[in-house]
């Protein structure tokens, strides 16, 4: 076969084992990497605050710090949102810490680029990470299809973990036996305390995420700091802040050295 006939196939070939291939290959589930492992980061897809015109992002910081910890780790990162594709990055949620990682594009093409849940195989993945930012109270928590990933990867003696308003994501996730997954858990998050009630974008948020922890039976815990603040309480994993990404991370790695995937 000629080199000028053989390229076409060979840059298939690659593309496909990149995900990138066409069409047919965008609707197959993303495939498991054989070691170390990976990591699903999830992040939601609303560009407003509720039904009101202000808008909301991702913490690009929370992605970054946790990123570079697994990265190191020798882990692999995958990205996935209710929607698909782009998430909001607004300059004000991109700390100067991490503005210049705006233009390292082995992030910045995973979340230009989002899969949607549908492609997600569960099966590839050692632990989910719930991204805050403030649109993270908006329609994470109550994606059936996120949901059954977190949970398809926690009955793998996977790991569960989130920060800062990213713990909105996971009030909602339920055992086999219908029991909360909070419940009895120590669990902190982004404090209601924290938030600035008066503003426009609060009277906006569906739930408040101290109070429907608790409400799941969670024991909610927080501190009047803007310090690093985690909780580990067996395979789920949180962190209060932004400041706690990179903690709750490394308190990840450090659960899966101990764990047995299945």
């Amino acid at each position: 076969m000629s080199i000028s006939r053989a390229l076409p196939t060979l840059l298939l070939l690659l593309a496909t084992g990149l995900g990138l291939a066409g069409p047919a290959a965008a609707a197959a589930p993303v495939a498991a990497s054989p070691a170390p492992g990976r990591i699903l980061f999830i992040l939601a897809s609303a560009k407003v605050h509720g039904r009101a015109a202000l808008p909301a992002s991702i913490s690009f910081g929370e992605v970054v710090h946790a990123w570079d910890v697994f990265h190191a780790a020798g882990y692999a990162v995958d990205f996935v949102s209710p929607e698909g594709g782009a998430v909001p990055i607004l300059d004000s949620y991109v700390s100067d810490d991490v503005r210049a990682r705006l233009d390292d594009p082995r992030i910045m093409q995973g979340l230009r680029a989002t899969a949607s849940p549908a492609r997600i195989d569960p099966g590839a993945y050692r632990a989910v990470y719930y991204v805050g930012g403030s649109n993270a109270m908006y329609g994470v928590a109550e994606d059936r299809q996120l949901q059954a990933i977190a949970m398809a990867v926690y009955q793998r003696d996977g790991v569960v973990s989130a920060v800062c308003h990213g713990t909105a994501g996971i009030v909602n996730l339920t055992l086999p036996s219908g029991q909360p997954l909070l419940a009895g858990k120590r669990i902190t998050g982004f404090p209601e305390q924290h938030e600035d009630q008066a503003a426009a974008y609060f009277k906006e948020f569906p739930f408040l995420i101290g109070r429907t922890v608790q409400a799941r039976g969670g024991i909610f815990h927080k501190v009047d700091s803007e310090a690093p603040f985690i909780q580990v309480d067996g395979r789920v994993v949180t962190g209060q802040n932004y400041a706690s990404a990179a903690p709750v991370a490394q308190a990840v790695l450090e659960v899966l050295r101990n764990a047995t995937p299945r």
